[in-house]
């Protein structure tokens, strides 16, 4: 990118941010993931600077969001992760101090009381490493759909905890 594309680049972004902020935020309705994917469209932008036609950039951003945004909902949805569930299983994973962390492996020793040692392996997998369902499957050797249903099981255990 030469030095005039940067300042053209430069003025794009000051000028359609916001716009691409709130097509984010009316997708994801969560203003970390909104403002994680402004940088995220604005990056596939600036690495495909040289290849795309800038000359309506509204329309450009506009479907680059949406693009980028409905990715993320049916990644999540694919993991069978919901805000709640997702939101919970993070606070868990992030417990800082001694008596979060005490809570914590109380919380997923509720959780896994009264699982096979291989639905910790398929969470963690799935969760934690990022795998998709069939990887996950392949893995530890079970169809995707029983994979799918210990999942559920957990999710249904979380969702059980999250009432109480």
């Amino acid at each position: 990118m030469n030095p005039a594309d940067n300042m053209t680049f430069s003025k794009l972004y000051e000028v359609y941010a916001p716009m691409v902020y709130r097509r984010a935020m009316a997708l994801l309705k969560d203003e970390s993931e909104a403002e994680d994917m402004v940088q995220n469209v604005f990056l596939r932008v600036y690495e495909r600077w040289d290849s795309l036609d800038v000359s309506q950039p509204s329309s450009l951003l506009w479907n680059t969001a949406t693009r980028l945004c409905l990715n993320r909902i049916r990644d999540k949805k694919r993991r069978g992760l919901d805000m709640d569930t997702s939101e919970l299983l993070l606070s868990i994973a992030c417990a800082d101090d001694e008596q979060e962390s005490f809570a914590a492996r109380n919380i997923l020793s509720k959780i896994f009381s009264k699982e096979q040692e291989s639905t910790r392996t398929i969470a963690v997998l799935h969760y934690v490493d990022g795998m998709t369902l069939e990887e996950t499957a392949r893995e530890v050797g079970l169809s995707v759909s029983g994979v799918r249903k210990r999942l559920r099981g957990l999710q249904a255990k979380v969702k059980n905890l999250e009432v109480k």
